[in-house]
């Protein structure tokens, strides 16, 4: 079964903090300054360096599963249930070590516990669950009722949440840049759908391909929570990571992203000054950094989704995310794709939809320079 392939291969870390507010951290005045800041977050750096070293590429394996499961849906009509939905959700406490998965603390169907973590935890799980469920038929990450696992209390002031392949690992927060890492539900959304991506297209972690991996999990990851506010497109925030940074005031903490406007999530010398994040083609960051600027050009597509979503209105997953989930299980989209591989690729699956959604897409490109073109039909 698809299930195990998850559970064989090595782990794929994928962290929500990005480096580049890491470095920035380190780089600040007030870090200097304070010796127990600067340690976490160079230890915290050095983590995700090593986490990064265990990604891996696109394996060939995969690719005749994708091809099935896409004949099987082209041959069902979008109403018909082809399986019942299998909703397993475990959540376990580190107890502020680094050993996991560490003791079990709530399961499935059990009741709240007095620990916000846990239940947060427990509930961003099912709202992410749920969303790909309802919205997409799509049944758990891999499609087949993959279990899903979370660890609250990880390690000692952990200022990060990741996916690691097999389950979603939360930090605590260091009480003074971050809070608990439980609190965003856009963040599990986020993570989780790096599962997803994982299964469906294995997109390369490098250049635009991993820009591409990172902007697929903000796009889901705000729509698992424009799903469960029950937000349409224009009344959403579209921030991603809204809450996790504690407010100081004469700063600027929003969020880790903005998807409508790149570049103003945060302004803050404590975490190096200005967001980075481009919204256009003619300010792409060239960087061999953070795996050639993954978690920074993402703004791009990001922002054209954003665009997408508002000119084709309504709820944001009913049309421009059923465009994107289309695109991310397209067989033509390959592990190395580049931003104007996949905005083809969209402009295509809108097609699908109509001549309005065509254009609406194909604008949305456009405004962030790239020029979509439809491929033709499969």
């Amino acid at each position: 079964m698809h299930i195990h392939q998850i559970t064989r291969r090595p782990c794929s870390i994928f962290c929500i903090i990005p480096p580049h507010m890491l470095e920035g951290v380190i780089r600040s005045r007030t870090a200097r300054d304070n010796a127990a800041r600067l340690n976490r977050a160079v230890r915290q750096l050095q983590l995700d360096y090593t986490f990064r070293s265990g990604r891996i590429g696109f394996t060939e394996s995969t690719r005749p599963i994708r091809a099935a499961r896409r004949r099987q849906r082209l041959r069902t009509p979008l109403w018909t249930t082809m399986q019942e939905p299998n909703e397993q959700r475990t959540i376990y406490d580190a107890r502020h070590g680094t050993r996991l998965p560490g003791r079990v603390v709530r399961n499935e169907g059990g009741l709240p516990v007095a620990d916000v973590a846990v239940n947060e935890a427990y509930d961003g799980l099912g709202n992410t669950f749920n969303f790909y469920w309802e919205v997409y038929n799509r049944n758990s990450i891999d499609d087949e009722g993959l279990p899903l696992h979370a660890v609250v209390h990880y390690d000692q002031d952990y200022d990060n949440a990741y996916w690691d392949g097999r389950q979603m690992v939360f930090g605590d927060g260091d009480g003074e840049l971050f809070t608990r890492f439980t609190v965003s539900v856009d963040v599990i959304g986020h993570e989780l759908t790096h599962g997803v991506t994982q299964n469906e297209a294995n997109l390369i972690y490098w250049g635009q391909a991993g820009a591409l991996n990172e902007s697929i999990s903000d796009v889901f990851g705000s729509l698992v929570k424009q799903y469960a506010n029950h937000e349409s497109a224009e009344e959403a925030d579209w921030l991603i990571g809204e809450g996790l940074l504690i407010p100081k005031a004469g700063t600027n903490r929003q969020a880790l992203r903005s998807m409508k406007a790149p570049g103003t999530a945060y302004d803050d010398p404590e975490l190096g000054g200005k967001d980075p994040q481009p919204a256009h083609m003619r300010d792409y960051v060239r960087t061999r950094s953070d795996n050639g600027g993954v978690h920074t050009n993402s703004g791009i597509p990001n922002h054209a989704f954003y665009l997408a979503a508002v000119k084709l209105g309504g709820d944001a997953w009913e049309k421009a995310g059923r465009i994107w989930y289309e695109t991310l299980l397209d067989n033509r989209l390959r592990p190395g794709a580049q931003f104007q591989n996949f905005a083809n690729l969209t402009v295509t699956n809108a097609g699908l939809l109509g001549s309005p959604e065509r254009e609406a897409v194909r604008e949305s490109w456009a405004e962030v320079g790239i020029t979509a073109s439809e491929l033709p039909l499969i």
